[in-house]
This record gives structure tokens, sequence and C-alpha cells, in this order.
């Protein structure tokens, strides 16, 4: 069977493209712009062009046919019609990632289905997620375009480690904090649950889906089966560290507010997402792919990435910015403290 991956190289779809590698059943193709293409396991194939400029892409792919196209860097309505003009005769399942992050917080149930209602005031980014969703589905109705909706939740891969509260250069400068002895900031009061998948169990999900006849026309949420609170993430963060955790927890709301005017997007992030708690019902995906479950726990996974960033400078990415911001927050919420 043939596949081709539309980017290929991100946090979620290098473990797609790695554990297809290995399986002789697949042969892999990308269309990206050749960034990480060096990491690529051998034997996938490559059509380096930008996929925005769909004259160009319309070229390299002409006269070629997929069993699967997986599409992992669509976040508006106008890239998605793209796709349909390029791929409605060319492939027998187009695969979209949503995100998880569209579905209504807090929701009538802490206990998340795919059935659960898709909506997000808070953040752009879910919205247009959901507005792809919904363009995919009415030509699924209408036409029969053979689309499978995934959403991801919280994901990350050797390179990241997922936290709540992070500046606009990533994760690497609370990473410091921890390691500098200085408090770190938590939001809400700790105790919200949340779910996080490392990227080669989400593989697992993803390729049992490719080529499932029963996944056409059906939305799967993929994640772990492993839900900790926040504080047990940040803890097991210092822990693998071998320093002391010294959260300071700050409300979602207020970080939203102090943190608009830096440009960090509190509310979309917070607000919009990880303030809430989230279980994860899979069993709907699990019928479909039985093997799907968490092999590597966070305690395991953040220990990976860790040593991995750990021993790659061009990961640990300085955010003095972010810093300074986070010592003002709490020196201000301490002496209000003082004041009242």
């Amino acid at each position: 069977m043939k596949a081709l991956f539309i980017g290929g190289t991100g946090t979620i779809s290098m473990a797609i493209v790695r554990r297809l590698a290995e399986d002789p059943a697949w042969e892999v193709w990308l269309l990206n712009r050749g960034n990480r293409n060096t990491e690529l396991p051998d034997g996938v194939h490559q059509l380096i062009c930008d996929i925005s400029d769909e004259e160009a892409a319309a070229k390299k792919l002409e006269g070629m046919s997929f069993d699967v196209v997986g599409e992992f860097i669509g976040f508006t309505v106008e890239q998605v019609e793209r796709d349909y003009r390029l791929f409605k005769d060319k492939t027998k399942q187009y695969i979209y990632i949503s995100s998880a992050s569209a579905y209504n917080k807090p929701a009538a149930s802490y206990v998340i289905t795919e059935g659960t209602t898709l909506t997000n005031p808070h953040w752009e980014y879910s919205r247009n997620k959901i507005a792809c969703e919904e363009y995919l589905m009415k030509k699924y109705r209408e036409e029969g375009f053979p689309v499978t909706i995934v959403r991801p939740s919280h994901t990350y891969d050797e390179r990241n480690v997922p936290l709540g509260v992070h500046g606009k250069k990533g994760f690497y400068q609370v990473i410091k904090r921890m390691m500098e002895g200085k408090p770190v900031i938590i939001q809400g009061d700790g105790s919200s649950l949340w779910t996080l998948t490392f990227n080669k169990d989400f593989a697992v999900g993803y390729t049992g889906l490719m080529g499932n006849r029963h996944a056409i026309g059906e939305a799967f949420q993929i994640t772990g089966d492993e839900t900790l609170t926040w504080d047990q993430i940040y803890q097991t963060i210092a822990d693998a560290l071998g320093v002391e955790l010294k959260a300071y927890h700050v409300s979602s709301e207020f970080l939203s507010a102090v943190g608009d005017k830096y440009g960090f997007d509190f509310e979309g992030s917070l607000t919009g997402d990880k303030s809430v708690s989230v279980v994860f019902d899979n069993r709907k995906l699990k019928r479909l792919v039985p093997d799907m479950r968490t092999t590597v726990r966070f305690d395991q996974g953040v220990r990976i990435a860790l040593d991995y960033v750990l021993s790659h400078p061009e990961c640990q990415v300085e955010d003095p910015e972010f810093d300074q911001w986070c010592d003002r927050v709490i020196d201000a919420l301490e002496e209000a403290k003082k004041n009242i």
C-alpha cells in the first residue's frame, strides 16, 4: 500500500513515518519543503515542494495515486479546500489531523468521547480545526470524499517536554527555572486532570486507521490511557531532573489577563484547553485498533525527552522575556498577599 504524508517530519508525523518505514506492506512518500528530511529513515520517498503553491504541487503529483493521504499541517479551511482539489481523485482515504482542543470545555461530562460537542470560543486555532472538520465531512456526505478525522490531545516526543505554561519559545525556559531552583508557574491549583501521549504510542493508533474501511467518514481521538494532574506532571519532570519542584499556582484567568499584553495566548491554550480536567474515552478507536495502549508512561517518556534535550544544545532555547515575566507575576502576587 502507498501512503503520502503532507509534512511528515513533525512531532506526531515523524513517529508514524518511522513506524511505517519498518513495515514492508507500506511504501511511504512525503510532500514537504525538505526540512528535517535528513532524519528520515531509509526507504522513504520525497516530493520536495511547498504545498501552498498548489500549481507546483499538482505537477509533482501528476500521475500518482495513493491508498492514504495524511494531512498534518492543515490549519485553515482554505488549506483543506486545496487538499480536496489536489487529492479528490488520487486517494482512497484522506486522514486529517484535527485537535482535541476543539471539544467544548468544560463539557457536560469530564469524560470526552468523539460525540462531545465541538466548540471553543477561547481559541481561534481550535475554531479553525472545527471549520476544517465541517468542510471535510460535508464533502464526505455529499460526494463520498473518503475522509477520516483524527483528534490528538497533548502528544510529545524526545524533543519536547509537555507543560501547561510556557513562553513563545517553548518549554526549555521552564526546565531551566527548575534546574536553577526558581518557582515555576502552574495554572490553577494543579489538581485538574490531563492526558499526555508519547508519539510512538500515538503512531500505533494512527497507523491502525490507515487503509481501514471502517474508519472512513468517522472521527477518532487518539490519546494514551494515563491521566495525571498537572501537579503530578510537573513533579515527574522535577524528579527526572533530580531537583525540588517549587510550584507556584496561578489562576488561568489571571494568567490570560496579564499574559495578553506580552503576546502569550493563555486564554486559548489554558482557558480553552489545559485548565479543564479531561479524560478521554478511547473505546471507539480500540474497537478498530486493539493494539492501541500506553507503552511509554509519562515518567518514562519525560526521561527520554530530557536526556535528548539536555544532550542537544540546539534544543535548549532560552526565553529571557518569559523568564522575567514569570518573576514579575510571582513578585506582584506575593506583594499583593502582604497588602491584603
